[in-house]
């Protein structure tokens, strides 16, 4: 489903700017409107084409056809607005005939790509794609069932099951069942309690998600003692119908811990769970049936019983896998993804296709095959994106969250960070074997990572089979000796270049005006680069540059008309200046940068911006940053500099590291800025 999800991602990007950018689709919205609309009802036939592409070549170039329409839509889009964006400056005379020119041209490149749509629409049904909404796919009907019976007591359900055998899988196709939701459609909420059970964190998880606690209630409720604090949901929910989802429950002791609570004010004595005969329920995951028949008599499932003996099965696989640790692996993370008897034949059957070849490494490239083909559809981009890291490359995880964030494959989540969303997805590729973790921080978040070079090897073969990067570039004459652009394809919408980035600025970039992001990597030497104007004379629609690494002696002013730009890399590079016109970056989420002599007070201006890293600068001029409302983490600002903003302002800040020494006479100035912040803040 990559290319679904690619698909999807752009799909929404187009309807973002629909609405951020509104004023630039004056005499054109209309086109652009049904533009979009078109690419969404495509939308509803990818999923089911997905499932055929594999064995029907025919259907893989259909999807690939809806692919590049959407690109060649953000394509012009991105144009437009850019031109609309340059034209600011011209005399009005001069402005008001190129704006007509412009919008016939676009209104002609639209007309082109709805008829292409319906071309693509015709063949749909040749095919056999069917709308997914036509076809109903199987679900745990007994336990739907028990959720929303007619037993009005509260009553606590219990999957239980040995770890990785799908009651997390079958948890949530059940909380996210139609019926479900319809018979809980305000107070629902999941919890992940784990080993390391802690009641704060479970109860606030749960508060934020019930959608009546309006953002005054979850301030006040963060400001609580544990016991308040369950007495607080304990209120909240003793006259609603509610359904709790409470997944990896580890021991009796840690029901008891979440479910009772002392308390001084008698109406509120006994479950933080209130039985307020509505027919409220609580499911639990759990490896114990101690925890299940301590929780509630009533009724316990054991997984196990939902699926036929699958020990026999399960022992055919790892014999296909002829002894390969590394298939092993690869296919216990895919197995513990599926639950069913019938996920588990089809991927029997799979591997016995594909080991009909001979050979270690053909078993090998199967199970990575499957393990590919088996990733949920938000996944597959993160996925693609490590095409673009060399190989064996220590990667730093912050910055690739920050990355895909920037590319626009992290959905939002309610009350939930973008980067604790992306810290999700990359801790699922972990634990489907697909990412190594190098090393952990002390509370046992990955800090680096790395990609095995099989798996890096599917995911160049796949990236490149999506149209989802260009040729990585080992820019060495010796290694890879080339001066031919023809390497580049026009619809490249990635590229990265792995050393020497003075002879990569010395190719003409003609044939790659689309191109999306930039990375490059310094796998040792010292390089440098004294004039970067290429990047942006011919990449005008560039979103993420990252240059970590580079000798990088300027930064000319003209980076400012990269208004498209997310993501802005430029650490370990020398430089000491920035120009101002780096404010006029309005789309810029992340800036990455250290050791700069001063940052330019423009910063203000950037109402997007969410990660900002300016660590050890050398001069503690003024800054302001109290207008980026946006602004989740800030590290580097020295202690002068913060002073002097309004704190209070800064409302989605939650991590925050300041430099510098902190005088006496500014301890209790400091002390009120921080007070000043709202309870959004984790880390300080």
């Amino acid at each position: 489903m990559a290319k679904e999800a690619l698909v999807s991602f752009a799909v929404e990007r187009i309807g973002d700017m629909l609405i951020q950018e509104a004023s630039f689709f004056k005499g054109v919205r209309g086109q652009v409107d049904r533009l979009h609309k078109d690419l969404r009802a495509m939308q509803c036939f990818l999923e089911e084409a997905d499932k055929k592409q594999e064995e029907d070549s025919r259907v893989r170039n259909w999807v690939s056809e809806i692919r590049e329409a959407v690109y060649d839509a953000e394509d012009i889009i991105d144009m437009f607005i850019l031109n609309a964006q340059s034209l600011r400056t011209h005399s009005f005379p001069e402005r008001a005939f190129k704006k007509l020119t412009n919008r016939y041209k676009v209104g002609k490149k639209v007309e082109a790509i709805q008829l292409g749509l319906q071309d693509i629409s015709n063949r749909r049904e040749a095919l056999g794609i069917k709308n997914i909404g036509e076809g109903m796919s199987t679900s745990p009907y007994k336990l739907v069932n028990q959720l929303i019976g007619r037993d009005q007591r509260r009553r606590v359900i219990s999957l239980v099951g040995m770890g990785g055998i799908g009651k997390t899988t079958l948890a949530k196709k059940v909380y996210n069942h139609t019926q479900v939701m319809e018979c809980f459609p305000d107070y629902r909420a999941w919890a992940y309690v784990s080993q390391d059970c802690r009641p704060r964190d479970v109860y606030m998880k749960i508060i934020k998600q019930i959608c009546s606690s309006t953002k005054e209630q979850v301030e006040m409720a963060e400001k609580l003692q544990e016991h308040e604090l369950g007495d607080f949901l304990h209120g909240h929910l003793k006259d609603n119908r509610y359904l709790i989802v409470l997944d990896d429950v580890w021991s009796p002791a840690d029901w008891s811990c979440l479910a009772k609570k002392s308390s001084n004010d008698p109406d509120c004595l006994g479950s933080v769970f209130p039985d307020g005969g509505k027919g409220s329920r609580i499911l639990l995951t759990t490896r114990y049936k101690e925890v299940a028949s301590h929780a509630d008599a009533f009724l316990d499932i054991d997984v196990e019983s939902y699926l036929p003996d699958l020990k026999e099965l399960g022992e055919k696989m790892v014999d296909k896998c002829n002894g390969l640790p590394l298939a092993i692996v690869l296919l216990g993370g895919l197995l513990s993804k599926n639950m069913s008897h019938i996920e588990w034949k089809k991927v029997h059957d799979n591997m016995s296709a594909y080991l009909a070849k001979e050979g270690q490494i053909a078993g090998v490239m199967t199970m990575l095959n499957l393990s590919y083909i088996d990733l949920p559809s938000y996944l597959k981009p993160c996925f693609l994106h490590l095409s673009l890291f060399p190989e064996d490359y220590v990667i730093s995880t912050r910055k690739l969250l920050l990355l895909w964030i920037s590319e626009g494959f992290v959905l939002q989540q309610d009350r939930q960070s973008m980067k604790d969303t992306a810290e999700i997805y990359l801790n699922e590729l972990i634990n489907r074997n697909l990412i190594q973790v190098v090393r952990t921080s002390v509370n046992a978040r990955v800090m680096e990572c790395r990609v095995h070079d099989f798996i890096q090897e599917l995911a160049i073969e796949k990236a490149k089979e999506h149209n989802f990067i260009g040729t990585n570039i080992v820019v060495d004459p010796h290694l890879f000796p080339f001066s031919s652009p023809s390497l580049f394809s026009s619809k490249s919408r990635r590229q990265s270049i792995y050393s020497d980035f003075e002879r990569y600025a010395s190719i003409e970039h003609y044939s790659t005006p689309y191109l999306r992001s930039l990375l490059y990597f310094n796998l040792g030497g010292i390089c440098r680069i004294s004039q970067l104007d290429f990047i942006t004379k011919c990449f005008k629609v560039l979103r993420v540059q990252d240059l970590e690494g580079l000798g990088i002696e300027n930064v000319p002013s003209i980076i400012g008309e990269l208004i498209h730009l997310r993501y802005l890399g430029l650490r370990h590079t020398g430089l000491k200046m920035l120009p101002l016109s780096i404010g006029n970056l309005r789309n810029l989420q992340t800036l990455d940068i250290n050791n700069l002599k001063r940052v330019p007070d423009v910063i203000w201006k950037i109402k997007n911006m969410r990660y900002l890293y300016i660590e050890e600068q050398e001069e503690d001029d003024p800054l302001k940053i109290d207008t980026v409302q946006n602004l989740q983490i800030l590290s580097g600002i020295t202690f002068n500099q913060w002073i002097r903003n309004n704190s209070s302002k800064l409302t989605c800040l939650e991590k925050l590291k300041i430099e510098g020494r902190c005088e006496l006479v500014e301890e209790v100035e400091f002390s009120n800025s921080i007070a000043k912040l709202h309870s959004s803040l984790k880390s300080l």
